[in-house]
């Protein structure tokens, strides 16, 4: 099948096709949702916890995102690689972001997802100035979960919604490909994602984003922690976890998933 890239998914919100997402950290896993037909494979910092055991993504570091997104890139053949930034990576300067993102691109990353507003608008112009895809991320961003006082959702009061409209409009005008939206209620999910021209990804953010994103561990059932409310086990009636996943994107796809219990 022909490859996805940042003009597709553009061309998906365009003409109202859902965008599937899905966290992998491994070769097999990877090559897997690739073939069951999801649009965007992400190396989400969320492996220090699903796959380290830790109890948030803070703990990662630059050698081993750099692991995992060689292992994944080399089973993707369709899919959009998304490779997460992890805590301390780009948020020194502009120097230190653009040397951590070419590594990671280096090794098979394509887009290149950081987390934060307004203060990471100038990092986000300084890297697509220089031919490098990025992925933002806004609303709750687990790598200030301490600064945020836990995984709470966002954008809940009229001031803080505002700011993060702000903070779209702003990563969008400094070129980012694709924003994350997380834990942000639906009805302000729907606002920003109409508000922008780039593809919105949701998660706990509403059906009406132009994708949506999952980490793999919560979809299957398989994470030994409490799943968040925003996902969905689609192992139960599965006969294998390809069909799992499979199932997971036509869901997607269909706007059947996520429904009204799994938003904000």
């Amino acid at each position: 099948m022909k490859s996805v890239t940042i003009t597709t998914l553009k061309d998906m919100k365009r003409e109202g096709e859902k965008i599937v997402c899905l966290t992998a950290y491994d070769f097999s896993f990877a090559s897997l949702a690739d073939n069951a037909g999801v649009d965007l494979v992400m190396i989400g910092d969320s492996l220090g916890m699903t796959m380290q055991g830790n109890d948030s993504t803070l703990p990662v570091t630059m050698d081993e995102m750099a692991y995992h997104v060689r292992c994944v890139a080399r089973g993707v053949k369709r899919a959009i690689v998304v490779a997460d930034m992890p805590f301390l990576s780009y948020q020194q300067n502009r120097e230190q972001a653009i040397l951590n993102a070419g590594r990671l691109m280096q090794v098979g990353g394509q887009v290149i997802k950081l987390e934060g507003g307004e203060p990471m608008a100038d990092t986000v112009r300084f890297l697509v100035e220089r031919g490098i895809p990025v992925c933002g991320h806004i609303g709750l961003t687990p790598q200030s979960v301490h600064q945020l006082g836990g995984y709470r959702v966002q954008g809940k009061t009229r001031d803080a919604g505002e700011r993060l409209i702000h903070d779209a409009k702003l990563l969008e005008q400094a070129g980012a490909s694709i924003l994350v939206l997380e834990a942000v209620p639906a009805v302000l999910a729907r606002q920003i994602t109409q508000a922008l021209t780039i593809p919105t990804i949701g998660i706990g953010a509403g059906r009406d984003t132009d994708g949506q994103v999952l980490v793999l561990q919560d979809m299957l059932g398989i994470y030994p922690r409490p799943s968040p409310k925003f996902s969905k086990n689609f192992m139960k009636g599965a006969d294998s976890i390809e069909d799992a996943v499979r199932a997971y994107v036509k869901a997607v796809k269909t706007r059947s998933f996520p429904g009204t219990e799994h938003s904000f």
